[in-house]
């Protein structure tokens, strides 16, 4: 008998080394499924909760419409009526395409690091180390360079009549700061979602304006260059890259989705929306008004209510914007200094920064 259990006992541990153990086979089923799996299917890509498609596309569209626009008119003037358009259709193909590899190198980026989410700084770094290059390789620690674009102050002369004694500018402009840090303390997308809608409309509406004065009396065109001079060529894409300054918005919204299989759809129909509204204000304003374009099309509008409310209108829009282009650098800043500290102090620190940002970037 106890032969036979040492023999049985034997013949046991044979088969048990001749099958391999479950923890190499669960090991192995994972390897498989992440290799064969497509960046669409990475497990980043499905939430039960995030933004939806109609969400995504209002923060899209919101992103990109900015100030640049009222400037289009002048930067198609730097180029030519012909030119100028297909310059700004070229350039809009281009930023949706680079936007469409930014994004599939995140998803390919989610998959071989087995990550849910990658942001925009993430992505470059690891392609840098995937890079052939030696060099860029040991320097992929150095981060990504953001280009903040700050829209500036009226930089041209604006002549203005002061009939009555005014307060401060600047103490105005000091006014808008609650309003300000209340809406940097919304951290959730779905409701931001509405504040983007009402910029939307808001800038909507003053673009209707525009357009309802430009398209009245258009001269002849044919007195425009089609090709402007190529000492002023360059002047044009000064206003056309800033007037597209979304792609920082991109991969948050991305990964915000609740499907981010259906971003790529919406990255493209919001840029053609994008694109084609640059290329509409920009040519009929250069068409309305030709050499005596100034640098914002505003400037141009009657000084009556109506077209001033123009005005008004955009700084309703970008105080509302203002939480969304928040939302990009606070996401970066934000949980890395939080992770030096213990979590009593996370709150404290999150508030304290937020409060921070938006004193400096407002002053």
């Amino acid at each position: 008998m106890s032969v036979t259990k040492s023999t049985e006992g034997a013949v046991a541990v044979k088969l048990d080394l001749m099958s391999p153990p479950e923890s190499a086979k669960k090991l192995e089923n994972k390897d498989s499924t992440f290799s064969d799996e497509s960046p669409s299917e990475s497990p980043g890509l499905k939430k039960t909760k995030g933004i939806t498609v109609i969400q995504a596309l209002i923060h899209l569209v919101k992103g990109n419409m900015g100030t640049g626009i009222l400037g289009l008119s002048l930067a198609v003037k730097n180029a030519g009526i012909l030119m100028g358009p297909l310059s700004l259709l070229v350039m809009g193909l281009i930023a949706c395409h680079c936007m469409h590899i930014l994004v599939r190198c995140a998803q390919r980026f989610c998959k071989r690091l087995n990550k849910p989410f990658m942001d925009y700084g993430d992505t470059v770094m690891h392609g840098l180390e995937a890079s052939p290059s030696a060099w860029l390789q040991n320097h992929a620690h150095w981060g990504v360079v953001e280009a903040v674009n700050s829209t500036t102050n009226n930089c041209h002369s604006n002549e203005t009549v002061i009939l009555i004694p005014t307060m401060d500018s600047r103490l105005y402009m000091l006014s808008f700061l609650p309003f300000l840090v209340l809406l940097v303390l919304i951290r959730n997308l779905r409701i931001l979602t509405i504040f983007s809608m009402l910029a939307n409309i808001s800038m909507l509406v003053s673009l209707v304006i525009i357009a309802q004065y430009i398209t009245q009396e258009i001269p002849d065109p044919s007195r425009l260059p089609l090709v402007a001079s190529w000492k002023t060529y360059p002047l044009f894409f000064g206003t056309a890259i800033f007037s597209f300054e979304s792609i920082g918005v991109v991969l948050p919204l991305e990964n915000k989705m609740k499907n981010a299989r259906h971003f790529p759809a919406i990255l493209s129909l919001g840029m053609s929306i994008v694109t084609s509204l640059y290329i509409s204000i920009g040519t009929l304003g250069y068409l309305r008004f030709g050499d005596d374009i100034k640098a914002s099309i505003s400037l141009n509008l009657p000084n009556c209510w109506l077209y001033q409310s123009v005005k008004l209108l955009y700084i309703a829009g970008i105080l509302c914007t203002y939480a969304l282009q928040f939302y990009v650098p606070a996401e970066i800043i934000i949980p890395f200094a939080i992770s030096r500290v213990s979590t009593r102090w996370a709150l404290p620190l999150d508030l304290s920064i937020r409060l921070a940002m938006v004193c400096l970037t407002c002053e």
